[in-house]
């Protein structure tokens, strides 16, 4: 899992606000300026990861080589972070993780360097989830959605029937149990009939530890958020 980046990219952290004042940190990474920024994808991290996870890391690289932002961020503050190591009480809280998800992308929008950029959601396990629901309370901004080993049941069947934006669900084939949820929340997107997708990675299991497996995963979602950051 080697992913070599030719082009000098400019890399910073940057602080978000939510709505009730509480401050989030994420790594945001800006392709070389010499080229057309294609849009901007915000990483939404679940069970017990943060922006510092590898496979996340791994991924946004591979977009930044094909001149995709990336804004990988963590969800929950350190404070919230020390309670849920040991209760996991916020992980499976998706009304907070897609609220802060809002707020990240709000951010973007207020940035004068990011604002016109498409914006896409990549999310992970619970992260998933959190990514549809806050694709369906901004309907109109989020040009693509891209679910990693997601929990997309966990969004609701009410959530999944409002999505517009294009979805791709990611799973490892010997990935069972995630593999059945993922199939029922597939049908559940009736809005995007065309625009939805079911992928199995084959050997793969649910972190994607196999030889190639996340290298795959990374070619499907760069190919995914590409074309339909440049759909009109």
């Amino acid at each position: 899992m080697e992913e070599q980046n030719h082009s000098h990219s400019r890399n910073s952290v940057v602080k978000i606000i939510d709505n009730k004042e509480n401050m989030i940190e994420g790594n945001l990474i800006l392709p070389n300026s010499s080229t057309s920024i294609k849009g901007i994808v915000i990483f939404a991290h679940g069970s017990g990861s943060s922006r510092h996870s590898p496979r996340s890391k791994y991924v946004a690289q591979v977009l930044n080589n094909v001149s995709i932002a990336t804004l990988v961020v963590d969800l929950l503050t350190p404070e919230e972070e020390t309670v849920d190591n040991l209760t996991r009480e916020h992980r499976f809280n998706i009304t907070l993780l897609a609220q802060r998800l809002i707020s990240c992308t709000d951010w973007i929008l207020q940035n004068p360097e990011l604002k016109n950029l498409r914006i896409g959601y990549f999310g992970a396990s619970t992260g998933a989830a959190a990514a549809l629901v806050a694709a369906a309370a901004r309907p109109n901004l989020i040009s693509a959605i891209v679910s990693r080993g997601g929990r997309a049941d966990l969004a609701g069947k009410e959530v999944l029937d409002q999505i517009e934006a294009p979805t791709l669900l990611i799973v490892g084939e010997n990935d069972k149990t995630v593999i059945g949820l993922n199939q029922n929340a597939l049908k559940m997107l009736a809005r995007i009939e065309k625009k939805k997708k079911l992928i199995l990675i084959p050997n793969a299991t649910h972190l994607f530890e196999e030889e190639g497996a996340l290298e795959e995963v990374a070619r499907r979602a760069s190919g995914w958020f590409e074309c339909f950051f440049l759909e009109k």
